[in-house]
């Protein structure tokens, strides 16, 4: 099934426009990875999901849309975010997302308690949103699940060594491509609280 056309969105496509040596290129994540996410049941409809360089939008539509789950999407490249916004005027399905033009570091977190990441910006980015987040957790305690996927080992470092998150399980999704690689996954983590 082609999420896209049912959808009405239009999320596809590699963009490299605004990379640098702390954001990185604009990829999809892939359907197949995130019906995964789906089927896990770690992501509710009582949840409310940020997804940290959501680009044109994908991982927000589909995973409101299949979980009930409220998404907002956050994206520093404003040509993206307009595309974000255009796919929002198009959505045919039905869930609700928002969409906000911000770095990650200066997203303000609320009520928020799932956070998708598919490696947006450099390990430096993700310790400083991480202090946003554990901002959020001591001003308001919740249950918080943050969903990596395609992890680097940069990343895997500093979440294993992050006092505050404990690992929590992993979704393998290495059958669903060619290669076996051991970065097909989503590794997921949550507050140590």
């Amino acid at each position: 099934m082609c999420w896209d056309k049912k959808l009405k969105i239009q999320t596809g496509g590699r963009d490299a426009y605004k990379e640098d040596a702390h954001h990185y290129p604009y990829e999809p994540t892939p359907y197949e990875v995130l019906e995964r996410l789906v089927e896990s049941e770690f992501l509710l409809s009582e949840n409310i999901l940020v997804d940290y360089g959501c680009g044109k939008g994908r991982v927000s539509f589909f995973l409101s849309h299949r979980t009930g789950c409220k998404a907002v999407g956050v994206e520093y490249d404003e040509r993206m975010y307009k595309i974000a916004l255009q796919n929002q005027r198009d959505y045919a399905g039905k869930g609700v997302c928002e969409f906000v033009c911000r770095s990650a570091e200066e997203y303000e977190i609320e009520n928020e308690d799932a956070f998708f990441f598919f490696n947006p910006f450099s390990v430096e980015t993700l310790a400083r949103v991480m202090r946003r987040v554990m901002e959020s957790y001591y001003r308001n305690p919740r249950r918080m699940l943050f969903f990596f996927y395609y992890p680097n080992d940069e990343y895997l470092v500093y979440l294993m060594s992050h006092s505050e998150l404990m690992f929590l399980d992993e979704i393998d999704c290495q059958d669903l491509f060619e290669g076996k690689n051991m970065r097909e996954r989503i590794v997921i983590f949550e507050v140590n609280g």
